[in-house]
């Protein structure tokens, strides 16, 4: 299954589960109606940033989009090789996700980021229906993380923690990519779901 199919059926998947109409999501996410349709058909490339505003609207992980979740598949697998690693790229800023974390349920998850030079993606991530925490660990180059109010500049071998619960700006400021690593955790009291019940 190619990203943009994955994506596709991992929204129509989360909004089946919660039960919200096309015009439900539209209103809690800020999306119209007509792109988020549009997504759910594979007919549209969604950025960053129209991912994240279904994702708070849906009270989910930008990760989640990525996550594998089709009804009536075999159980998910722990280990996913190197060559079968989700890879997507953002439309806007040509930012590259690997999801690096196997398909088998887990509260943690693992993304490689190769981030572009003189980039920036602004996301709102307040994710008030979940409690997810997220650490950012810079493997080469260097980023500028402004996390609510606050900006860190990050450079290799850095580590920044955060909660998913204000806005966060990426920006690389240098002439060179950034590549880092993102552990993403969802506290065991707030499940995101993976698949519909058959």
């Amino acid at each position: 299954m190619d990203i943009h199919t994955r994506i596709a059926t991992r929204l129509r998947e989360l909004r089946d589960v919660r039960g919200y109409s096309l015009e439900a999501l539209a209103e809690r996410s800020g999306v119209s109606r007509s792109n988020i349709s549009l997504i759910e058909r594979g007919q549209s490339s969604p950025t960053a940033a129209v991912l994240d505003k279904l994702a708070i609207g849906l009270g989910v992980a930008l990760a989640s989009f990525f996550d594998d979740g089709i009804p009536g598949a075999e159980p998910p697998s722990p280990v996913i090789r190197a060559g079968d690693q989700p890879v997507w790229q953002d439309p806007a800023s040509g930012y590259v996700r690997r999801r690096l974390s196997p398909p088998a349920p887990s509260p943690l998850q693992l993304v490689e980021v190769v981030f572009p030079a003189g980039q920036r993606v602004a996301l709102d991530s307040a994710v008030h229906d979940a409690d997810i925490y997220q650490q950012v660990w810079l493997v080469e180059g260097a980023m500028d993380l402004t996390v609510g109010e606050t900006t860190w500049h990050l450079k290799a071998g850095d580590c920044l923690a955060m909660r998913l619960n204000q806005p966060i700006v990426f920006h690389n400021p240098t002439g060179q990519d950034a590549r880092y690593l993102v552990a993403l955790a969802t506290l065991p009291s707030t499940p995101i779901p993976t698949r519909r019940n058959p």
